[in-house]
């Protein structure tokens, strides 16, 4: 087998589906906005982003905004990929 052979496109799979607002809070997150920002925007409190970007991350297994961002961008829900 070669290299070719053996190399698979990386799939996007989260551990768990995501929730819809899960989703729409990745999305933001590609954008140079602050949480309270998206909290802001989606009439929501810093806190209850933080929790469901967290609750993201663990889903995506991500640990940086970076690395959701490409996860996001790659599973084709950042507005800016």
């Amino acid at each position: 087998m070669t290299l070719v052979e053996t190399h698979r496109p990386a799939t996007v799979v989260a551990s768990a589906p995501l929730t819809r607002r899960e989703r729409v809070v990745l999305a933001n997150l590609a954008e140079d906005v602050t949480l309270e920002q998206i909290a802001s925007r989606l009439f929501v409190t810093r806190n209850t982003v933080k929790s469901q970007v967290r609750s993201a991350y663990r889903k995506i297994g991500v640990s940086t905004r970076a690395d959701a961002v490409a996860w996001a961008r790659q599973a084709g829900l950042s507005s800016a990929s």
